[in-house]
């Protein structure tokens, strides 16, 4: 043990800090105690068994008195510590029975300067061009990416903004994804675009409004689906979408159960009947276009095709948040009346088909490196393996999606995983949490690292690496 009253040198990352006494590293998440370092952060334990709240025991410090731990107490990589320099085995190497199976949980907190948080945003408010530059304190944090059903999608830091632009870049990129992987609020601004308020979990608040709905689909999906309940009740319906604007008597739909012509004309590029891109530029307003009033999007109406004095016209967005009725008057010019009594269910019935408005963030890694070598002696055997199905890859106990290729690139939902089970070190890299179980002999036989297997209990008794607590914790819902 060094000298209590001097600074210590921490290796659990590249920084290589020198910390002194009663102090932390500069992650954080290593102290110098009485000249030895300790982990700040409890080692967490998940359990089905254990209630909301959890409970602390002391762990990792070899004082462990014996006190009983959940049977189904699964040992994750929150809280662990990492393996660097990474020629030694892993922090925790724990054994156990599943089934009746024998079989090993390697646990691991991974460093990562290859990561990034790819971000669903649902809503069909325009929030920036795709391609345009995303920002967080005035710093290049990411970009905006295809959008996709219903939802805008972000990409968020990656090693070109961790450590390829300047410092200040990468500490507001590191601290960015920080704050959203452990589950709080971070507002971002996007180039030619919006101030987007991002939370997991939560719904997105774009330029100081929140968002309520996402939407049951474009026009054309949402004439589809509700076509039938608006006939008889209307003369006329179009759904304004950014993408795809819907026309009930021209569309298949339409056509399908009967509906009349009614001589309408719509500004924008036709489709297919009934389906008409680019009939405003993308905005905030209705249907994700810059539209506040529906009717720009109208030319003249053709009384040779139907249209007549007293048509009923229902405009409505995707969301339903949006519509106004009206009725063609003596020259065939829209004139607004009120939502008629018969009406309200039928606008009703679509935003009730809308699900809330959420944000989903998805920490994207890549766990290759020499990470794998605290795992086994021979790397490529855990990529192959994990590829392959035969061991399990987890993060903080959550299911993970291992993309195909080479490689071990994993994604997760960060709102699986307990709160506070993300770190970062200023070089600067996020640490998340990594499980890789699998059958002993599997284990074994792939290189993995046998003289520092063990039980839970022996892992109580005699502790980790660098001392600490743990907390047992309910497992996350599924």
């Amino acid at each position: 043990m060094s000298d209590p009253s001097e600074k210590i040198r921490c290796d659990a990352c590249p920084v290589m800090c020198y910390i002194a006494p009663g102090q932390t590293g500069a992650c954080d998440r290593y102290a110098n105690e009485a000249g030895r370092i300790v982990r700040t952060d409890p080692l967490v334990l998940l359990s089905h068994a254990v209630a909301s709240g959890g409970s602390v025991v002391p762990f990792a410090a070899r004082d462990w008195d014996g006190s009983p731990v959940p049977a189904d107490a699964f040992v994750t990589g929150i809280g662990s510590g990492t393996t660097y320099p990474d020629y030694k085995p892993a922090p925790f190497i724990v054994a156990s029975q599943v089934d009746g199976a024998d079989m090993v949980t390697v646990v691991t907190e991974a460093i990562f300067s290859y990561c990034g948080v790819k971000v669903k945003i649902d809503t069909d408010r325009f929030l920036g061009p795709e391609g345009a530059v995303i920002r967080a304190g005035g710093e290049a944090i990411g970009h905006v990416t295809t959008a996709e059903y219903g939802s805008q999608m972000l990409s968020l830091g990656g090693v070109d903004h961790l450590t390829g632009g300047s410092k200040a870049e990468g500490r507001v990129a590191s601290a960015t994804m920080l704050a959203l992987c452990n589950g709080e609020a971070v507002e971002v601004a996007i180039d030619g675009g919006s101030r987007v308020i991002v939370q997991a979990g939560q719904a997105p608040v774009v330029d100081g409004l929140r968002e309520r709905r996402m939407r049951v689909g474009c026009g054309s999906a949402t004439i589809g689906m509700f076509a039938v309940q608006w006939q008889g009740l209307v003369d006329e319906v179009v759904v304004v979408d950014d993408h795809i604007t819907g026309v009930v008597s021209e569309h298949q739909a339409g056509k399908v159960i009967g509906w009349e012509p009614t001589g309408i004309k719509i500004k924008g590029h036709r489709s297919t009947p009934g389906r008409y891109f680019r009939v405003s530029e993308p905005g905030l307003g209705w249907g994700g276009t810059r539209l506040t009033d529906p009717l720009e999007i109208l030319g003249d109406w053709n009384p040779k095709k139907g249209a007549r004095p007293g048509l009923r016209l229902l405009m409505v967005s995707t969301t339903g948040e949006e519509f106004a009725y009206y009725t063609l008057d003596d020259a065939l010019c829209p004139v607004r009346q009120d939502l008629p009594p018969a009406l309200r269910p039928a606008v009703a019935l679509i935003a009730e088909n809308c699900e809330p408005s959420l944000c989903t963030a998805l920490f994207v890694g890549g766990a290759g490196g020499s990470l794998r070598a605290g795992v086994t002696t021979n790397p490529v055997r855990l990529t192959r393996s994990v590829q392959g199905g035969v061991t399990r890859l987890t993060s903080g106990g959550a299911e993970c999606f291992v993309w195909p290729g080479g490689g071990i690139t994993f994604m997760v939902d960060v709102t699986r995983l307990p709160k506070g089970a993300f770190g970062q070190v200023p070089t600067p890299a996020l640490v998340a949490p990594l499980e890789f179980t699998l059958p002993r002999d599997a284990y074994l036989a792939m290189g993995g690292h046998a003289g520092a297997i063990r039980s839970l209990d022996q892992t109580m008794a005699e502790g980790g690496e660098y001392p600490t607590a743990a907390r047992i914790t309910p497992w996350p819902a599924r």
